[in-house]
């Protein structure tokens, strides 16, 4: 598999539906099933949640990341959604 390292911009309206269905997912104990700019993958259960803060001298940043081994990642989803 290659390596990819994608981002994209959303509207709050957007950016917070998708929190919304993945928060659903997590607390329900599914895996999680999302495209992101063309590639479908699934974000498996006992995904390790984390998140970062960064800063520097212009600017600060927020991330919520979700990490796995990609061999957990072979569950059954619930959902879909392109993001």
């Amino acid at each position: 598999m290659s390596e990819r390292d994608v981002e994209k911009d959303y509207t709050v309206a957007e950016f917070a539906a998708k929190l919304r269905r993945l928060a659903d997912a997590l607390e329900a104990g599914k895996p999680f099933r999302i495209q992101v700019a063309g590639e479908r993958f699934t974000v498996p259960k006992n995904a390790r949640i984390s998140v970062e803060h960064e800063r520097s001298e212009d600017e600060e940043e927020v991330e919520f990341q979700l990490k796995w081994a990609l061999a957990d990642a072979d569950e059954d989803p619930e959902d879909d959604d392109e993001v």
